[in-house]
């Protein structure tokens, strides 16, 4: 089978991982393959935002705890990394694009044997006042909207299994 098809029947989401921090060059990697997401007319709206600190990774985390309603819970499910993508609100295709480029980023993570998951509430965490001053510290200005994380890290455990799919989603004209 292409080894392509085969990551992207393989993928799945984890919610268990590892202290272990991943190296730099297979986060680049990984980074990279998110900038090469399909976007409408190729204008690439979305950013990244690679957090490796644990400090900022924790910060996060207990914002995005908040927004969810479960403060006591770590919605990075003790993954050691995070990108944040967001995406320029003045491209008409700007969710799609943002999508991708996760889509894309989750896709690679597999094909380098390290987990990932899309955590959602990236949108509600940037219109915070906290959301809005982490951006401001970084130097990014514009209208963006939080997209989503993708979290990675080592598996701790096996990954699940998967579901059937559902029947009666494809139809052939």
């Amino acid at each position: 089978m292409n080894e392509v098809i085969k990551n992207i029947l393989t993928r799945r989401s984890i919610r268990k991982y590892k202290n272990d921090m991943i190296p730099q060059d297979i986060i680049n990697q990984i980074i990279e393959a998110g900038t090469y997401a399909a976007s409408g007319m190729n204008r690439q709206p979305a950013i990244i935002i690679a957090i490796t600190n644990k400090e900022m990774r924790d910060r996060l985390s207990n914002l995005n705890a908040k927004i969810m309603g479960r403060p006591d819970k770590d919605p990075f499910y003790g993954a050691p990394v995070v990108l944040v993508v967001l995406a320029d609100k003045n491209a008409r295709t700007y969710l799609y694009d943002g999508s991708l480029v996760i889509g894309n980023m989750m896709l690679a993570a597999h094909s380098l044997n390290i987990g990932s998951c899309w955590i959602h509430r990236a949108k509600e965490e940037f219109e915070t006042e906290e959301g809005k001053e982490i951006l401001r510290d970084l130097g990014i200005e514009g209208d963006y909207e939080g997209i989503g994380h993708c979290i990675l890290g080592y598996v701790d455990g096996e990954e699940p299994a998967p579901l059937p799919r559902k029947e009666n989603n494809v139809y052939i004209i």
